[in-house]
């Protein structure tokens, strides 16, 4: 028989704020929920910063399948108050700063998505996959990173582009575009940054895309713009990041010859023309999250480029921050709104740091 995990530590409170999807479609609720107990290889996190994500709507929507109520937000960063029995202390120990995991064991489902998140006080997570922060990066920068970051990062890694290529990315100025931007920048590869929005036109470029094209003009008009400043053969590879129709048989178009479009944005349908994938033998990858090693790999990289950038500001992680959890409903205005630059970030326990 499986033992029961161990309770919450008794200089702990029994129950904590959240912020849950109570049905699908429904507002969120602030609400009060039992503090998390730990099992062998979890850690507790008193969350610092929690972050919203596109994923966030899908979860509300049932797209996942998710059993209600839930806490949201999967991406969380904090400070840890408690492990689990066989975490040994040279791995995590009370008092570390850390970017939390979204898996929580293997195959047992994601924090925030199909198990209660980071829009709350507390949080339980998987030491396994759960990344220690330096001191160059602050929890406002990690809680975002913990979802965006590391997607883009692997998406990045993925396209496989080296220092001095081409790498078209479609949704240039959103959440995940703008780190995306300044990862591939930070590596040396040239960026064409492709957006819809106005907002994210102007992102795109103050994180340094050498070329930034509107999507919103004819398919032609962004192909022949992306082949004029590439020679005339187009993007070594591409990533979407968008989940508008046509966003992957753009980026297959903008892309050169045997090359490669990473799909990370989750429409129903991914469609793309077979003259553009068959014709010109584009490789379409799917791709998700980073690796334990990869995510320690992405917050040493944003550490060591600190101030290092070709703008000189450094890789910086945009923000919009509302304080407490109190003020999800404002958050949520901002967000319909398409207004948003960067993410938006709950700062849950200001008094970390």
């Amino acid at each position: 028989m499986t033992p029961s995990p161990p309770p919450a530590p008794p200089s702990l409170p029994a129950s904590m704020k959240a912020i849950q999807v109570p049905f699908i479609n429904a507002p969120y609720t602030l609400t009060s929920v039992p503090v998390p107990s730990l099992g062998p290889h979890d850690l507790l996190v008193k969350v610092a910063v929690a972050s919203y994500c596109h994923t966030d709507g899908m979860v509300a929507a049932g797209v996942f399948g998710t059993r209600l109520p839930v806490t949201a937000s999967h991406e969380g960063a904090g400070t840890v108050v408690a492990v689990g029995n066989e975490v040994g202390n040279e791995r995590f120990k009370g008092g570390e700063r850390v970017m939390c995991g979204l898996p929580l064991r293997p195959c047992g489902g994601h924090v925030g998505v199909h198990l209660d998140g980071c829009f709350a006080e507390y949080v339980r997570v998987d030491e396994r996959f759960t990344t220690k922060l330096p001191d160059e990066v602050g929890f406002r920068d990690a809680a975002p990173l913990a979802c965006a970051g590391r997607t883009v990062w692997r998406g990045v890694k993925v396209a496989g582009v080296r220092a001095g290529e081409w790498l078209a990315i479609i949704g240039s100025g959103g959440g995940l575009g703008h780190l995306g931007v300044q990862f591939a920048k930070a590596m040396g590869v040239k960026v064409v940054g492709v957006d819809a929005r106005d907002e994210g036109l102007r992102m795109s470029r103050e994180c340094g895309a050498d070329v930034v094209v509107d999507a919103r003009r004819a398919k032609k008009d962004v192909v022949w713009e992306v082949q004029r400043v590439t020679g005339g053969e187009g993007a070594h590879a591409a990533i979407v990041l968008a989940d508008a129709e046509g966003a992957t048989a753009l980026a297959a178009a903008v892309t050169r010859m045997h090359g490669t479009v990473v799909q990370i944005a989750q429409p129903d349908e991914v469609k793309i023309p077979f003259q553009e994938l068959v014709f010109r033998d584009i490789r379409v990858r799917g791709s998700l999250l980073c690796s334990p090693e990869e995510s320690r790999e992405m917050v040493r990289f944003i550490a060591e480029h600190k101030g290092k950038s070709g703008s000189g500001s450094g890789i910086r992680v945009e923000t919009t921050a509302f304080e407490g959890l109190e003020s999800i409903e404002e958050l949520m205005t901002l967000v319909r709104s398409e207004k948003l630059r960067g993410k938006a970030v709950i700062v849950v326990d200001k008094e970390q740091h």
